[in-house]
């Protein structure tokens, strides 16, 4: 089926770029599931135009309720700005790859960081911790057979969307707009040839 009407299960949808994620997929006209915590912090116009189910990312069940019905996953799941040393993440997304074989869906992308493509000595000290789950995250769904696209996002800036590049395997800018990547992460998932990649973005900058 093609990205008419698609149903997309997305994970981390009240954070900066889970928003904008979610605001193009329900621009794009797609149906969208997403796993909130709190419904309550879904933005007001959003709230009528999503499925959403209250759950958390680290109960199975939940998760499987999400991804039920649908056909393609975005994962923009993250810590905010706390940057002390967790397995959140790489857990749920455990529960994420695990859903989508229940459930038949095969397609997903997965937010993660720049960072991941520098080598472990280079990445700053602050970002080790974050990094090194980001990295957790990265293997479990490369050892799925999920057709998973893989974005490796440098500074994530609220500044207003503008045309963007993107590449596999490469980093290919300083930073990307927020409504940007969570335009990519949507559109990706109809992209066949990024696919099982992981591939770099950056907003043009003027």
């Amino acid at each position: 089926m093609g990205s008419i009407m698609a149903a997309t299960a997305i994970f981390g949808s009240t954070g900066t770029t889970g928003l904008c994620a979610t605001e193009a997929a329900v621009k794009k006209g797609l149906q969208v599931k997403v796993l909130v915590r709190d419904p309550l912090k879904l933005p007001a116009p959003l709230k009528e135009q999503v499925e959403a189910v209250e759950g958390n990312v680290l109960n199975y069940e939940d998760v499987l309720r999400t991804v039920r019905g649908t056909e393609r996953i975005v994962v923009v799941l993250g810590t905010r700005n706390d940057l002390k040393p967790t397995t959140e993440l790489s857990e749920g997304m455990k529960n994420i790859v695990k859903a989508a074989r229940e459930a038949n869906v095969d397609v997903i992308s997965i937010c993660l960081s720049a960072f991941l493509f520098y080598e472990p000595d280079k990445v700053p000290p602050m970002f080790t911790e974050i990094n090194a789950e980001h990295k957790r995250m990265l293997e479990v769904v490369k050892q799925s057979d999920l057709k998973y696209i893989a974005v490796f996002p440098p500074h994530i800036a609220d500044q207003p969307a503008s045309s963007y590049l993107v590449q596999v395997d490469a980093s290919v800018g300083r930073v990307v707009s927020k409504y940007d990547l969570g335009q990519f992460l949507v559109d990706c998932l109809d992209k066949p040839e990024f696919y099982r990649q992981v591939v770099g973005i950056a907003s043009k900058q003027d």
